[in-house]
């Protein structure tokens, strides 16, 4: 089951929550390599995986937009770079700004 078809037909409901499951499990039990306790570590988490996938989904948008199907083609079969770096035009931003609210 598709979650945004028109803008990315290969993103699943099922993958979705598993993704953010999983990465806020990850980020949550690597709470003692960070300045985080194991809470923070793991909301932290869960808020960047939720904004890694907005950023992705609102790069396929600007790509659907502008007729694009690759930014670039500088790794063959996977699209250009922007491509895989797509997800942290929300997600890098957004994290600088909370470590740095918190923990400066």
């Amino acid at each position: 089951r598709p979650i945004v078809p028109k803008l990315s037909p290969n993103k699943t409901v099922e993958g979705f929550i598993g993704g953010i499951l999983s990465a806020s499990l990850i980020g949550a039990s690597l709470w003692w390599a960070t300045p985080f306790s194991f809470w923070q570590a793991g909301l932290i988490s869960l808020l960047i995986t939720l904004l890694g996938f907005a950023g992705g989904l609102c790069m396929s948008a600007i790509k659907r937009d502008r007729g694009i199907k690759d930014f670039g083609a500088m790794i063959e079969g996977h699209g250009g770079m922007m491509d895989r770096i797509d997800s942290l035009c929300f997600a890098a931003p957004v994290f600088f700004h909370v470590v740095r609210y918190f923990y400066s």
